[in-house]
């Protein structure tokens, strides 16, 4: 099979402006070539040394564009019928037929023929095939650029072979400058359409109908966040994933260490349905046609770890040489196994937003859920739901109503304008939906499954983008609240605040803030969120004892070698997920807290818990760690870490020990974790200890002979010291961490802490509440505070209030 980068571009002696070989463009060439192309050639001149291929062949100049346009006698009529259409006259859908017909009815110019013929043949002689498939793609002038990407405005044609079919072609894609979708577009941005020219790009197959392709975003899609790269893959050809057809696999790779050959740091990595692909067409005059995957295909990953990290290696190199985030589309050819991009545009929605305030949304109530989906940008709208079959139907379309529909294409693009959020059955996070609507800034929601069916069309409805990358449609219209951050107003303190963080979902959500890192992790919201099963069913499977939870837990570890697998790497990922939204700064991981009643919930988890009076103070924390009947699932804890440290490589994770009550139980805990690979001081691993028990304070310097850091829980620490329920309703008004006895306690411990040399911090929502609790910790000299991301900017204010007036009582 010939190495498709490797083919020789057309002769020397091709016109230099009607036809241009890809390798001969650069950058700056985007009035001659397009946006595209010149992306393409800039490409291969600037980065094909360093291993990015590119599919090679020739670029159809504006040149050759404006030699039709002239020598037909087109631009009058053109310039008649817009002019029609800003006056009202004619509608949009007549415009835009009118002006293609022009141009399809239409020759090209002989010499422009001629040239492209010659170019063709070339790459056929190159190719040793005749005919050889290409790919005849659009390039406008207008297209790709920085501040609005025109993705999906003209149109494109693969498979296309013999030079017939290639002229038809051209004549097409120079027509479909004038799509409806691409003249309403334009409109929008307030580009005259006399401006723009059209080039085109022919270049030879990649054979991803035999593979797979899919989309790089070089930062978060939904946050923002420039610390991933997002990759979305599906099989077949990759027009599959951009309209939204399927949903697709979806990876997040950490950029800081993606050039790290020793790890692989793939945080994310979900495996989509991917029910349909996009191939080669069988019949006569059919290019390509939609066809089922196999279930061994919705079965697997289109990509393995190795292609995943070459892509994204690749991903930061175009970044690095443009300078800005990149939106890219990459190939997989099926025959040679190569990898290819052929496509690389700036992105164009988060890149335009980084000195907006920081938007947080907050539902206030909720509903009956209707369905939930990927959330593709972050708000909260109430409206009207309106199930739109297909575009044409437009006209049932009422402005500023919520567009449900199974999927979306470019020619949407003129009614999603009009709308005020937006559901799709279909497509992920880089859907032509998610993509769009993101650039509209309307929060949509993508891949719900059945929302057209499950939404009552004209309903009143709630979609929510908000706090999570799981979007929501609820029932009715709820009330809520939005609030904006100047991020770059915020003072800056000396006591280290921190975030408490649950949800990997959320991770990326809160980049911006001036964070030091992450606190509290709670590693048992990860399991109960993402695992969903007991550590010890999927570790003994074969002690569960009914056949229905057998059959769910096959069901849940289905594409992993056991349930011990599944353990390790969703957890692994989930907290890797986390530590990548702070690397390098460290993430404070709290093994897993749950209580006996809690764990019962977990599915299996009935098989290995005991029903206890009073688990707040039962069987919980560090007692279970080295207890027989929990000691396997501590094991999986452990090797989940061990993974996210070393193979993933996230060293800034730090290990934390909960309700921890003696220090022999701390000597058995430690010693446990030495059995697994996770020895405190090993690989600059560290280790703290949750001081939340009025032992920990009584004996704090034993302790603190043996951990690294302290994080004092303020919520049972205050239950503990003053004999007081935390859950209990009726002794509300008596749970108060301001208690007396309880600050004479917070005091106590972090002056003996700091003077045995290790960190002190809380980690609570009482700072958070009561400013002048805040005030307190920062008055004791913590060195530390964390807490929820919704409560961080206000306590950052009283945190440094209490700073300024500690320096001003001073002197």
């Amino acid at each position: 099979m010939t190495d498709l980068s490797l083919i020789d571009s057309p002769p020397s002696d091709t016109a230099p402006r009607r036809v241009i070989a890809l390798d001969a463009v650069r950058r700056d060439d985007v009035a001659l070539v397009g946006g595209k192309n010149a992306s393409l050639g800039e490409l291969m001149r600037a980065l094909g040394g360093q291993g990015i291929r590119v599919p090679v062949g020739f670029a159809v100049t504006t040149d050759s564009y404006r030699e039709l346009v002239e020598s037909a006698g087109l631009q009058p009529k053109i310039d008649d019928a817009l002019a029609a259409f800003a006056s009202g006259r004619v509608d949009l859908a007549a415009t835009g037929s009118s002006i293609r017909a022009l141009f399809e009815d239409t020759a090209l110019p002989r010499a422009v023929e001629e040239e492209v013929v010659a170019s063709y043949r070339a790459l056929a002689r190159r190719r040793g095939v005749a005919d050889p498939a290409v790919a005849v793609r659009s390039s406008a002038t207008c297209e790709d650029l920085a501040s609005a990407s025109f993705a999906g405005q003209q149109e494109s044609f693969l498979n296309v072979r013999g030079e017939k079919a290639l002229i038809e072609a051209c004549r097409k894609c120079f027509a479909s400058l004038f799509t409806d979708r691409a003249i309403a577009y334009r409109q929008a941005k307030g580009l005259a359409d006399k401006q723009w020219a059209l080039s085109i790009g022919v270049q030879i197959m990649v054979r991803s109908d035999l593979a797979g392709a899919g989309v790089i975003f070089t930062l978060d899609p939904e946050t923002g966040f420039p610390g991933v790269v997002s990759i979305s893959a599906a099989w077949g050809l990759g027009d599959t994933i951009v309209q939204g057809v399927v949903d697709p696999d979806m990876h997040e790779v950490a950029k800081g260490l993606v050039c790290d050959d020793r790890v692989h740091p793939i945080v994310g990595k979900v495996r989509g349905s991917k029910l349909q692909k996009t191939v080669l067409g069988g019949e006569a005059g059919q290019t390509t046609a939609l066809v089922p995957t196999s279930e061994h295909e919705q079965a697997c990953f289109v990509l393995d770890d190795d292609e995943i990290l070459q892509l994204a290696r690749w991903a930061l190199l175009i970044e690095d040489h443009y300078g800005q985030p990149m939106d890219i589309e990459w190939a997989k050819d099926g025959e040679s196994g190569q990898l290819f991009i052929v496509q690389a545009r700036p992105e164009t929605v988060h890149s335009n937003r980084r000195d907006t305030p920081l938007r947080s949304w907050t539902l206030k109530e909720r509903g009956p859920v209707l369905a939930t989906g990927v959330a593709a940008g972050d708000g909260i709208v109430t409206g009207t739901a309106c199930v739109i079959a297909r575009p044409e139907d437009a006209d049932r379309f009422r402005d500023g109503t919520i567009l449900i529909a199974a999927a979306t294409d470019p020619d949407w693009v003129p009614l999603m304008r009009r709308a005020s959020g937006i559901v799709t059955d279909h497509g992920g996070a880089t859907s032509h939906a998610a993509i769009v609507s993101r650039e509209l800034g309307i929060p949509a929601i993508v891949g719900t499954g059945h929302g057209t069916t499950t939404i009552p069309d004209q309903a009143q409805i709630t979609l929510a983008c908000a706090g999570s990358a799981l979007g929501t449609v609820y029932a009715g219209a709820l009330p809520y609240a939005c609030e904006d951050i100047a991020v770059g107003t915020l003072p800056e303190t000396h006591t280290d605040l921190m975030l408490n963080v649950a949800d990997p979902a959320q991770a990326f959500r809160w980049w911006r803030l001036p964070s030091k890192g992450v606190g509290l992790a709670r590693m048992e919201f990860i399991i109960s969120s993402l695992i969903k099963a007991h550590p010890m069913a999927l570790a003994h499977p074969d002690r569960i004892t009914g056949a229905a939870v057998r059959d769910q837990l096959a069901a849940l570890t289905g594409e992993y070698r056991d349930g011990a697998e599944f353990f390790i790497d969703t957890l692994a990922r989930g907290l890797s997920r986390i530590a990548a939204a702070h690397h390098p700064r460290q993430v404070i991981v709290r093994m897993s807290d749950f209580k006996s009643n809690e764990y019962r919930h977990l599915l299996g988890g009935a098989d290995f818990e005991p029903v206890e009076a009073n688990p707040m103070l039962g069987f919980r924390g560090a007692s279970r760690y080295y207890h027989p009947s929990y000691r396997d699932g501590f094991a999986l804890e452990c090797r989940a870490l061990r993974r996210a440290r070393e193979q993933f490589g996230f060293d800034n994770i730090i290990v934390m020990i909960p309700f921890c009550r003696t220090p022999l139980e701390a000597d058995h805990v430690l010693a446990e974790m030495s059995r697994h690979g996770l020895q405190r001081g090993d690989a600059g691993l560290k280790v703290y200890m949750m001081c939340e028990l009025p032992s920990n304070i009584v004996l704090a310097e034993e302790f603190a002979a043996r951990f690294d850091g302290f994080s004092i829980g303020s919520n049972d620490l205050t239950q503990l010291v003053l004999g007081v329920d935390r859950d209990s309703e009726l002794l509300a008004a008596a749970f108060d961490e301001r208690d007396r006895a309880v600050t004479t306690l917070i005091g106590d411990v972090i002056r003996r802490t700091r003077a045995c040399g290790i960190r002190v911090g809380l980690c609570g929502e009482a700072p958070s509440l009561y400013p002048e609790f805040a005030a307190f910790l920062v008055e004791q000299g913590i060195d530390s505070i964390s807490l929820s991301p919704e409560r961080f900017v206000p306590t950052l204010a009283s945190v440094a209030a209490a700073e300024r007036a500690a320096v001003h009582a001073n002197g």
